[in-house]
């Protein structure tokens, strides 16, 4: 589904990504896990169309670096941003609704709300509340909520567990899972590198912006020498 050969990005003035080659297979939970400043953000927004990048990034076939970011959105790809980036002072109800933007003349454009719902109720008793006013783990169901209104095919999760609080970590990422389980595709950047590496399939670990390890998620967990080395574990 998603393919990056030699992919090299430079973000405010820094080289952030040397020559990636990742692979996503449709169906797949793929997760990107290192050190903080290896360059985990930085793939997701060279995907996204929101950072210059040389190199070859395909998604379904489609050359992605002659697009414009929302020009990627409409393809099929969902982005939950690191910082989640709400409208603060919008009711959670008009969040959700704004996301299905991208598919407005679409009568079934608010079809996802049920999915959304049904992976975190909180929402649905939360509709008339404006944002700001949720905790940070309810912010960040609204923002993986949202990008499910854009029906992706591919979901990218930039840190969905940052400043959330313990209880409702767990609640996040085992949506993750069911959202899996429903078929669609997830490239997961996690600080809480246990847990992603528990739920994904396979994994690429990235140090100072260069792949330096991908395989089977459960063989990268084992491995001590690469916990020690690049993960701090």
């Amino acid at each position: 589904m998603l393919r990056l050969r030699d992919v090299s990005a430079s973000y405010r003035g820094l080289k952030a990504l040397q020559g990636v080659e990742l692979d996503v297979a449709k169906g797949e939970v793929v997760a990107v896990v290192g050190a903080n400043r290896a360059g985990k953000s930085t793939l997701l927004k060279a995907i996204a169309g929101q950072v210059a990048t040389s190199g070859e990034i395909a998604f379904e076939g489609q050359d992605l670096r002659k697009l414009r970011a929302h020009e990627v959105a409409r393809l099929g790809i969902g982005l939950v941003p690191e910082g989640r980036r709400l409208f603060p002072r919008l009711s959670v109800e008009d969040n959700l609704r704004l996301g299905a933007y991208a598919k407005r003349g679409d009568p079934d454009r608010f079809r996802p709300l049920e999915l959304v719902f049904s992976l975190f109720p909180r929402l649905q008793e939360r509709l008339r509340q404006r944002a700001e006013t949720l905790s940070g783990g309810e912010q960040q169901m609204l923002a993986i909520g949202r990008a499910l209104m854009t029906q992706p095919r591919l979901l990218m999760l930039d840190e969905p567990s940052q400043g959330i609080m313990p209880r409702l970590v767990d609640d996040i990422l085992a949506a993750v899972g069911r959202i899996r389980a429903l078929g669609m595709t997830v490239l997961l950047v996690e600080q809480r590198l246990a847990e992603a590496l528990e739920i994904a399939d396979r994994a690429y670990v990235l140090q100072t912006g260069r792949v330096v390890m991908a395989g089977p998620a459960r063989d990268i967990a084992a491995d001590a020498a690469v916990r020690r080395a690049y993960l701090g574990l």
